[in-house]
């Protein structure tokens, strides 16, 4: 009977995802990313990602991040953000600029848990690209380069998808190369 019983949880685990057993722990940033815990639990230990946890505390979305979701995120890394032109994130950081920041961050944001294969499948069905509405309202272009999954943003810039399928327990985060910039 305790046999069976586990056995149907395993079961139910595999096919949902939703236990953490289930998914697979990865490195982001030196740092384990634990399926458990939500979005802004892992990324706080992410040396990779430290400007982009700055910019979610400055636009005061931390309590969003950490919310049921789900949420798939594409989370540029500090080097993403250097590409910028200089200054750029000082600028955003500013409490006066807090809006603008906010359109930003939302734009790498997308409702709902994709994962690479959905995404893949998406591309597939679409015939070489995927569109998706993202929570600020604007558009991300998902395409692939031989198996390397690419994302471009409105304003013409691809990000590389560097690594995927880092699952949460509220959503999923790929790691992008690029600052993603909607339309101005």
């Amino acid at each position: 009977m305790k046999t069976r019983k586990f056995l149907a949880v395993a079961i139910l685990a595999l096919g949902f995802g939703f236990t953490s057993f289930a998914q697979k722990t990865v490195m982001v940033g030196g740092a384990a990313m634990y399926p458990n815990k939500n979005i802004i639990e892992n990324a706080v230990n992410s040396k990779d990602h430290t400007t982009l946890v700055a910019a979610v505390k400055a636009a005061g979305l931390v309590e969003t991040l950490e919310g049921k979701g789900p949420f798939t995120v594409f989370a540029p890394t500090n080097a993403a953000f250097d590409k910028l032109p200089k200054g750029t994130v000082e600028t955003l950081l500013k409490p006066e600029n807090k809006k603008m920041l906010q359109t930003i961050l939302t734009y790498h944001v997308v409702a709902g848990k994709m994962n690479a294969s959905d995404i893949a499948k998406a591309i597939k069905a679409g015939k070489g690209k995927a569109t998706f509405k993202t929570v600020s309202g604007g558009t991300l272009t998902a395409w692939m380069k031989g198996k390397d999954l690419y994302i471009t943003d409105e304003s013409g810039n691809n990000a590389k998808v560097t690594i995927a399928d880092v699952n949460q327990s509220n959503g999923v985060i790929h790691v992008v190369d690029t600052v993603l910039l909607p339309k101005k």
